[in-house]
């Protein structure tokens, strides 16, 4: 394959500029992210602002409650860095609490899956320490919404629906702010959040008689972490309510754990493929499987891991069936876990090894390899007996049907909607790729007062202490948010992302392949067809996986697909327009030009720039 030219059909241009690009899952968030840089706000304040109108505009993908991952890479021309939301466990999420609840797994609703909310206290973090503008103004974007209102999108309105009766029956405080006499949102009416601007306001004013920029957003944190919201969610969580195990509990989360969280920095895991530089987080998150993935990649010749092609989709596929296998049974918070091989992980003789699995035929083990003598965690025998579920290949959130809450799929088995992603770049070149996530209006009820719901990350863990990533008080969960950093020559020059669960680093593995190898523009590479595979183990309630599954956009087109099932994969056709929810924004630092895409499926995604 070459590269298809700047005349090959994509859905919009890639947008070309020199002042100031922003590219998120929803126009508002675009536009208003796009309005700070007019205002003269730099990259981390059109952020701050885009992200806080996810939170209203997308509240099925993302919410306060929720977490956030980000790289930021600032215009001073230092490294880029890991902005870590990812709130931890609490104190009392012990696995002898839940086994003591009769839990054999933790629920993917309720509090008891509520890590320690981290998306505003990274927001309001990266605020302080990177933007420019005071917390009011970018905030009043979100706050407009709030208050104005906006008009809610098919998938939300969806969500709604399938959650109606559950509403209604167990959780008061949704039913309340979702609900219009007893039914869902019709698709276009405008939806108001008056508690959740009432706190907003408040936060604001936390902040009032503060002398700095800086310390009027300190104030506004420490209301957060250590005020009126952290006991309000203590208060509520005692209470018990229905969690998706079909059973009442009450949470665990305390007032201390959230004044004992502050959202930090850290270092990137980097490797480079084909002279760049490819930054993701470290193994406490998922972005590691992408590095592992283009590693084994890197030693095949271009026509192996062309994704246009049955050979390539093949290849490519089995080597995410890899990456993926020891990402569930090596990955982990390092500050918690005994040892994550990372380095070995990523080592040539490892990944020559990896790589050397890769047959003609598909593979349907779970295939976690062996790391300097150590045998890796065995996932638990219950896991392969799920094998064929229908719920397998899901993405983040659950929703009701019947009396538990299960995952929100189709026949095709691919999730519509899951999170959400931002990148920002302005013209100084700072950067921006964050991916704010959980809080999920499905996650637990509503918190009256608050106005929003907590987040479902500790789903994540396992109630086996034997696991890298089982559940442990202060240990982060091993998220999906999974942030892309690019660099050439040591400087950073891409910022790009999407929402999707397991599948956030399979679809953005394909634009990096077609954007570095193959050539293609932004656009070109977000439009074309995707695909990701379901044989590996979910992250999420209920823990599935499908050995051999593939799902792929009827677009590659029925030769492609018949021969990939003859090579045995079980291929699921997912429609001409379905995966993947990529943005991307660029900066050649020798020409200071800007460009921008975003993508087209759902019709929410859009970039914003000029």
């Amino acid at each position: 394959m070459t590269s298809p030219g700047d005349d090959a059909f994509t859905t919009r241009p890639t947008l070309r500029g020199s002042f100031g690009m922003v590219a998120s899952t929803h126009w508002l968030a675009t536009a208003s992210g796009q309005a700070v840089l007019e205002r003269g706000g730099n990259a981390f304040d059109a952020a701050v602002a885009a992200g806080f109108v996810l939170h209203l505009v997308e509240p099925h993908l993302n919410g306060p409650g929720g977490d956030m991952n980000a790289i930021i890479a600032p215009a001073d021309g230092s490294a880029p860095r890991v902005l870590v939301g990812q709130g931890p466990a609490p104190a009392g999420a012990t696995i002898e609490h839940y086994r003591a609840e009769g839990l054999t797994e933790v629920p993917g609703a309720g509090a008891l899956a509520a890590a320690v909310p981290g998306s505003v206290m990274a927001w309001f973090r990266v605020l302080e320490d990177h933007g420019t503008m005071e917390l009011a103004d970018v905030l009043s974007f979100a706050l407009h919404y709030a208050r104005a209102g906006h008009a809610i999108g098919a998938t939300a309105a969806r969500t709604i629906d399938r959650m109606r009766d559950h509403f209604s029956e167990h959780w008061s405080g949704s039913a309340e702010l979702w609900l219009r006499d007893g039914r869902a949102p019709r698709v276009g009416e405008m939806i108001t959040y008056p508690a959740w601007a009432d706190v907003l306001d408040r936060l604001i004013g936390a902040g009032e008689t503060a002398t700095t920029r800086e310390e009027r957003i300190q104030a506004a944190r420490r209301e957060w972490s250590h005020g009126f919201v952290a006991e309000a969610i203590e208060r509520f969580v005692a209470t018990p309510h229905r969690h998706s195990s079909g059973a009442d509990h009450a949470g665990v989360i305390a007032a201390a754990d959230l004044a004992a969280f502050d959202a930090g920095y850290e270092e990137p895991t980097v490797f480079r493929f084909r002279g760049i530089d490819v930054a993701k987080t470290g193994p406490w998150a998922q972005g590691p499987a992408l590095l592992q993935t283009l590693a084994i990649l890197d030693g095949l010749p271009d026509e192996r891991i062309d994704p246009d092609t049955a050979e390539g989709i093949h290849t490519i596929a089995e080597a995410l069936k890899l990456a993926l296998a020891d990402r569930d049974a090596w990955y982990g918070d390092p500050d918690h876990a005994e040892d994550v091989p990372l380095a070995e992980l990523l080592s040539p003789a490892y990944v020559a090894e990896r790589r050397a699995l890769i047959a003609d035929t598909a593979s349907h083990e779970l295939r976690p390899g062996t790391v300097s003598g150590r045998e890796p965690w065995a996932i638990p025998s219950v896991m392969a007996a799920a094998a064929g579920s229908p719920t397998a290949g899901t993405g983040e959130p659950t929703v009701r049907s019947d009396d538990a809450i299960v995952p929100d799929e189709d026949a095709s088995g691919y999730t519509r909607g899951d999170t959400c992603h931002v990148d920002v770049v302005d013209r100084w070149g700072n950067l921006v790729s964050a991916t704010p996530s959980g809080g999920w209006l499905q996650s637990s009820p509503t918190i009256p007062g608050l106005g929003f719901c907590l987040g479902t990350r500790l789903q994540m863990t396992w109630l086996d202490e034997g696991s890298p990533s089982a559940l442990r008080p202060g240990r982060r969960p091993r998220s999906t948010l999974s942030p892309t950093m690019l660099l050439r020559d040591g400087v950073s020059v891409e910022a790009l992302g999407t929402p999707g669960g397991d599948q956030q680093d399979q679809w953005q593995l394909l634009y990096l392949i077609r954007t570095i190898v193959f050539g293609y523009s932004q656009q070109q590479a977000i439009d074309a067809p995707a695909f990701h595979t379901t044989a590996h183990v979910s992250s999420f309630w209920p823990r599935v996986w499908e050995p051999g599954g593939l799902v792929v956009e009827d677009r590659v087109g029925d030769e492609v697909l018949e021969a990939l099932s003859a090579k045995g994969h079980v291929v699921s056709r997912a429609g001409a327009w379905s995966l993947g929810r990529l943005s991307s924004v660029r900066r050649d630092p020798a020409t200071g030009e800007l460009s921008a895409a975003a993508n087209p499926r759902g019709m929410q995604g859009y970039a914003a720039g000029r």
